[in-house]
């Protein structure tokens, strides 16, 4: 929840122009819902795709307040992310007050719903997994993420996942400045293409890009995307910065 239209506007034109613009990746922006007719004028000029931050599950209805893939739709949404963290009530950096965590409640059902919707209408999930800084210190991380997995693509065939994305954010990573290093970001991604090998089979989970989300930034991008199952970086507070993104991108 940042910028103003105009704002994203500018931010995204900064970008285009700063960054190379390379047509072997895919880069992808996700405004607020606000700004994406502004800024899908500018990204359908590029080879920039644009991305929804959230959906909700039902075409339309009395569900005030909330956005339909079938609304997304309509401005050639390609991507939308769905099971942030922060739409689960799980943050890093504490930004709420704790009484109010329950408006937070997303849940595996609710995260299945919307990628069952997302998928109807042709816009790729990318699906957010990751555990929290007490479930790591209990050694409960493969647990965590194989259950938000599995129940996030409960009844869901293997044909419908080639275009999905799974990002894995360490919630005790996002917002903190904190990265997990190289090499136990690389075994979790590892351990996800596993997991999709149980609930999809060995074609979904190697074409399945992973990425990587947890305060990615141009000093650290190079070395996360040299691992070989990390397929690239979902960017937060960095992607606020035009320059700070364009040189993410460039070490992808």
């Amino acid at each position: 929840m940042n910028m103003t239209s105009a704002e994203g506007v500018a931010l995204v034109e900064g970008f285009i122009e700063q960054a190379e613009i390379r047509y072997d990746i895919d880069v992808v922006v996700c405004p607020p819902y606000l700004s994406i007719p502004k800024v899908r004028e500018i990204t359908k000029k590029s080879s920039v795709k644009l991305g929804a931050q959230d959906v909700f599950w039902m075409q339309e209805g009395a569900f005030t307040g909330n956005v339909s893939a079938k609304q997304l739709s309509e401005f050639c949404v390609d991507y939308c992310i769905v099971g942030h963290s922060e739409t689960r009530g799980r943050f890093g950096a504490m930004e709420v007050s704790e009484s109010t965590l329950s408006y937070f409640s997303e849940s595996e059902e609710t995260i299945n719903l919307k990628i069952k919707s997302l998928l109807y209408y042709g816009i790729n999930p990318i699906l957010c997994v990751g555990e929290t800084k007490t479930e790591r210190a209990a050694g409960a991380t493969d647990e965590i993420i194989r259950a938000q997995i599995k129940g996030a693509l409960s009844g869901i065939e293997p044909a419908e996942m080639y275009g999905m994305v799974i990002a894995y954010e360490p919630v005790w990573a996002i917002g903190t400045g904190i990265t997990c290093d190289d090499e136990e970001a690389e075994r979790v991604c590892s351990f996800i293409r596993d997991v999709m090998r149980e609930v999809a089979d060995d074609d979904v989970a190697d074409i399945m890009r992973v990425l990587y989300g947890g305060s990615v930034k141009p000093s650290n991008a190079k070395g996360l995307f040299e691992m070989p199952n990390i397929d690239g970086g979902l960017v937060g507070g960095a992607s606020l910065d035009a320059s700070s993104f364009a040189a993410i991108v460039r070490h992808a």
